[in-house]
């Protein structure tokens, strides 16, 4: 057996510098669970004049500007792509795997768009490829799908995979500042980016579903196959509302897999103050999971940051080298099971929050009421104020199960009636942790 393993790191930003920092402090236990040492032969960087936030002696490690310095060494075995982007990733993963090398990556981006041609690059190579920081930072979702739930049949994910917009909605809710005023807050803690598009747009937590998804669900899910929304046109007066009815909004990423059939989406839903989601706050993450036999199950932590990501990259560091040692690297990957065929908005069932304005008069509600029976579609809970107009009641309606189509069919033929002035906003309900 070796008596150590040569890694290449491609970016040494936040997570690289964690990976570089934890793999020296943890080197004797790493040794220990491994038979050998660890070490990071050679490093990617962009700018060498640039001061490094390492706390780890880096005497050892030699720092390029050239790629093919990490992907050409005949000594590195395992290559840990922490830089970011798409492009240059990708190239950079497919020459490891060209020249025999094992990848670990953490880049979400890189993997819901180009995960199964890398799948297959690995397979065709017989190298490992394992990305679990892809997701949800340091919590173990992947390898919890993949081996905890192994035996069982998922039937239903629901997460809150973005920190960012948790953190943005936990202070609307909690404070009743604006949504202009808790991104600020958000920028100025370093929980999101100066432009914060892709996490407060819904497609950063969009690409983390498509990945859980294959995984979960044995088969493939592309990008555009997740329906998504965003949480930049949330208004106050929705979360005090979902509040006095006992819910919680919060962006989540929702899929479920029955008959052969996927549907997945992100979306700001209302969330039962009884469900476990709805005490995930501020920068968590977390993922509900219920499987046929287990029941439910919920991982729970820090979705982001330079330790728990780098947490997550080598604890997939330490799985490739056990493989490596056991003879098994390149037998990970497992072909879906089945072919993808996304569920039509017929066959689409929840509850839903709708709130709109009418006149005030007598009678209306009572059309409304008529209105959504004619859709098979009935009212669980309602509440009706009046507005600032004199002339004029808002009316906030949860509603039981319906199909999405009817719903969709309800509100058109709700903002044709004559009566109502204005729907003014519609989310999706998860009343409770009931599949």
């Amino acid at each position: 057996m070796e008596d150590k393993v040569s890694v290449g790191l491609l970016g040494v930003g936040v997570v690289g510098s964690g990976v570089i920092s934890l793999i020296e402090k943890h080197q004797e236990k790493i040794a220990h669970q491994l038979g050998c040492h660890v070490h990071v032969k050679s490093a990617l960087i962009r700018d060498p004049n640039k001061s490094r936030h390492v706390e780890a002696d880096l005497d050892g490690t030699v720092f390029t500007t050239n790629a093919d310095d990490v992907l050409n060494d005949p000594e590195i075995e395992v290559v840990v792509e922490v830089m970011g982007g798409i492009e240059e990733a990708r190239e950079s993963i497919l020459k490891a795997f060209a020249s025999k090398k094992h990848v670990v990556t953490a880049n979400k981006d890189l993997v819901a768009l180009y995960g199964a041609e890398l799948h297959e690059a690995a397979e065709r190579n017989k190298c490992d490829f394992y990305y679990e920081a892809s997701v949800a930072g340091g919590i173990p979702i992947l390898r919890g799908i993949t081996d905890g739930f192994a035996s069982d049949h998922i039937e239903q994910l629901m997460g809150i995979v973005n920190g960012t917009t948790n953190y943005i909605l936990t202070k609307m809710h909690n404070e009743g500042v604006s949504y202009e005023d808790a991104l600020k807050e958000a920028q100025e803690l370093g929980f999101a980016e100066a432009d914060p598009a892709a996490d407060v747009d819904g497609l950063d937590a969009a690409r983390k579903m498509a990945i859980l998804c294959r995984l979960a669900f044995s088969t493939y899910i592309d990008l555009e196959d997740v329906e998504v929304t965003g949480i930049n046109g949330i208004d106050l007066a929705d979360l005090q509302y979902g509040d006095n009815l006992g819910f919680i909004m919060k962006l989540i990423g929702f899929a479920k897999f029955d008959d052969k059939q996927v549907e997945v989406n992100v979306q700001p839903a209302f969330i039962s103050k009884q469900h476990p989601l709805a005490d995930v706050k501020n920068e968590y993450n977390a993922v509900y999971v219920y499987g046929e036999a287990v029941g439910e199950a919920m991982f729970y932590g820090a979705g982001a940051g330079s330790m728990p990501t780098a947490a997550a990259v080598i604890s997939d560091v330490v799985t490739v080298i056990k493989n490596m040692h056991r003879g098994v690297t390149g037998s990970q990957v497992v072909e879906p099971r089945f072919k993808k065929e996304l569920k039509t908005e017929d066959q689409r069932f929840g509850q839903y929050y709708v709130r709109f304005h009418v006149k005030d008069e007598v009678g209306v509600f009572s059309r409304i009421s008529s209105l959504f029976n004619q859709f098979h579609i009935s009212f669980k809970q309602i509440l009706q104020n009046p507005s600032k107009n004199p002339d004029t009641a808002e009316i906030v309606v949860i509603t039981h199960q319906a199909s999405l189509d009817k719903i969709h069919q309800a509100l058109e033929a709700l903002n044709n009636l004559g009566e109502v002035l204005n729907i003014r906003s519609f989310y999706k309900v998860e009343g409770d942790a009931e599949v």
